[in-house]
Parts: C-alpha cells; sequence; structure tokens
C-alpha cells in the first residue's frame, strides 16, 4: 500500500504513463499511415511506362536497397551475427517483398494489401504447428471470417484480370506469416539488424534479373524509387520500432489495421482505382474477422500503477 503522499506520486506516474502511451499510439498509426503509402507510389503514373511483365521485380528490388541503406546506420557492429534460422527467415522475407510488389501491380489495391494481412491468420496456424502456440477461441473465430473474406476476393474474381494477381496477394500473406514466425524464433537478434539485412537481402537476389533487362529507369522513377523505400518502408519501420517500447503487441496490430485501410482510399484518391463489390465484401470481412482477433478477445492490458497496487 502507498504511504502518505505515495497516491499523488502514483497518479503523476499515472499521468506521465498515460501520456508516454498517448505518444506511442500516435506513432504506431503514423507508422500505419507511411506503409499505407505504397499503393500510391506503385500505381503511380511514371511507373506505369516499365512492362508490366518485369514492373514488380523492379519496384520489389530497389524499394528494398533504397529501405535497407536507410536503416544500416541504424545497425551496430556488436549486433551482426549469423544464425542458420536466418537463411529461412532471409528466403521468406525476399519472397513476400516481391510477391506483394508484383501483385500490386496485377490487382487492386485493396485486395494486393487485405490479402497480405491475412498473414495474421496464417501466423496464428503456423505458430500452432510449428511453435505449439495455443490458439484461443476467438483467433478460431477470426480465422473463418477472414477466411470467408479471403473467399469473396478470390472466388468472386475467379475469371477476371485480376486473379492470378490475388493468388499472388494471397501468397505473400503466407510468407508475411513465415517472417512473423521466424521473426519469433530470433527474437533475441536486434531488430534494425535482421530487418536491414532482411531488405538488402531480397534486393541482392533480385539485383541480377533486374539488371539484365534491358530496361532504364528515368530520374524521377529513381527518384520515386527512393522515396518508395525510405519514406514508405524505411522511415515508418524506425516510428514504429520507437513505439512498440510502449504500446504492447495486440494494441499495436490493431492500430496497424489503418494501413489497409488507408491503402486503397489513397490510390481511389489520387488514381482513380476502383474495387469490384466482391473485393469490398471480402475486405470487409477480413476487416472483422481481424477485428474479432485484437479487440473483442485481446488481454487486458495492466497499467503499471495496478501492477504496484497489487505488490
Amino acid at each position: 500500500m502507498p504511504g502518505p503522499g505515495g497516491q499523488e506520486s502514483l497518479q503523476m506516474t499515472d499521468d506521465v504513463d498515460r501520456g508516454k502511451l498517448y505518444r506511442a499510439r500516435l506513432l504506431v498509426l503514423l507508422a500505419s499511415v507511411l506503409w499505407s503509402l505504397s499503393g500510391l507510389f506503385i500505381k503511380s503514373p511514371p511507373f506505369q511506362s516499365i512492362p508490366a511483365e518485369d514492373r514488380g521485380l523492379i519496384l520489389a528490388c530497389y524499394r528494398a536497397l533504397f529501405a535497407g541503406l536507410f536503416l544500416l546506420p541504424l545497425v551496430r557492429f556488436r549486433h551482426m551475427r549469423w544464425r542458420p534460422a536466418l537463411i529461412p527467415l532471409l528466403v521468406a522475407f525476399a519472397t513476400m517483398n516481391l510477391l506483394f510488389v508484383t501483385a500490386m501491380t496485377r490487382t487492386s489495391a485493396a485486395a494486393a494489401i487485405f490479402l497480405q494481412n491475412t498473414s495474421v491468420v496464417w501466423a496464428m496456424l503456423f505458430g500452432y504447428f510449428l511453435l505449439q502456440e495455443r490458439i484461443e477461441r476467438g483467433s478460431v473465430l477470426s480465422i473463418l471470417i477472414v477466411l470467408a473474406g479471403i473467399l469473396c476476393i478470390v472466388a468472386g474474381d475467379w475469371a477476371g484480370e485480376n486473379y492470378d494477381g490475388n493468388l499472388i496477394a494471397l501468397t505473400s500473406g503466407v510468407c508475411y506469416a513465415l517472417v512473423v514466425i521466424f521473426f519469433r524464433v530470433l527474437r533475441d537478434e536486434h531488430p534494425a539488424w535482421l530487418v536491414a539485412l532482411c531488405l538488402l537481402t531480397s534486393a541482392a537476389i533480385v539485383a541480377p534479373w533486374v539488371w539484365s533487362l534491358d530496361i532504364t529507369l528515368t530520374g524521377q522513377q529513381f527518384f520515386l524509387l527512393a522515396l518508395l523505400g525510405v519514406i514508405q518502408l524505411g522511415t515508418p519501420y524506425v516510428v514504429f520500432s520507437h513505439a512498440v517500447k510502449t504500446v504492447n503487441s495486440q494494441e499495436a496490430a490493431l492500430l496497424v489495421l489503418t494501413e489497409p485501410i488507408l491503402n486503397p482510399i489513397w490510390v481511389w484518391l489520387f488514381w482513380g482505382e476502383t474495387v469490384t463489390v466482391s473485393t469490398f465484401v471480402g475486405c470487409a470481412l477480413i476487416v472483422a474477422g481481424l477485428l474479432v482477433r485484437f479487440i473483442l478477445f485481446r488481454p487486458r492490458q495492466v497499467l503499471p500503477q495496478e501492477r504496484q497496487s497489487a505488490s
């Protein structure tokens, strides 16, 4: 029990904690907004002159390269160490990066980003089978709702021109889930080292193919690629990694849902891209499933003063 004057001290500590938590939430939202700009950049007119069959490869290469170079100064030499689990992480990350950017060039921004965000479901399933993590009742309900959303998007465009893009986006979500799993396996490693290594390796893997293409990029395209890597991918990582020191993972995951919601809105506002009814319904179901997972069945956050009172 707090002594004389202790209650006032606890109240001041509570105000500081709440203020810090509020600022951290704003940082997560800022990171989500920056991440949501992927469709705005990738579907911009300057990139449409790049042949469609090579566009995803080129954008994935330079986006990862510029983001990795931006993050590299954050990596300290003492954090650089090799572990065998890095191999599947690097493969999964490189595949995810290539598939997501390719999907963004072949289907609507809404379908691409929401199908990739089904990674939450695949991560729960992989966690259960590979790491023996328990799946809670709310998670099962979430999985069923999200799967219904996937079915709406994919089956709704079964014979359409975006069908292959939808499947690529869905596969990128599976790869994203594998990235999450291997990040858990490598949780003792410094995140700046892991992310920078993943990005630079992703660029290095596809760079020989990109440089073998008979395609010359303009100065404007290189400038936009640099912005894509630094602003849309590199900067939000820095902001997010700082915020999650205060915001718990469940709340951060909920706030990050801002990204898939804003992504197609930016593309619609700037480039006039619309979505089909089936895609809209599927995206709504995916959001509903994720909200079930992160709101109705999330663990209650214990405030610092509650822990102190309990002791």
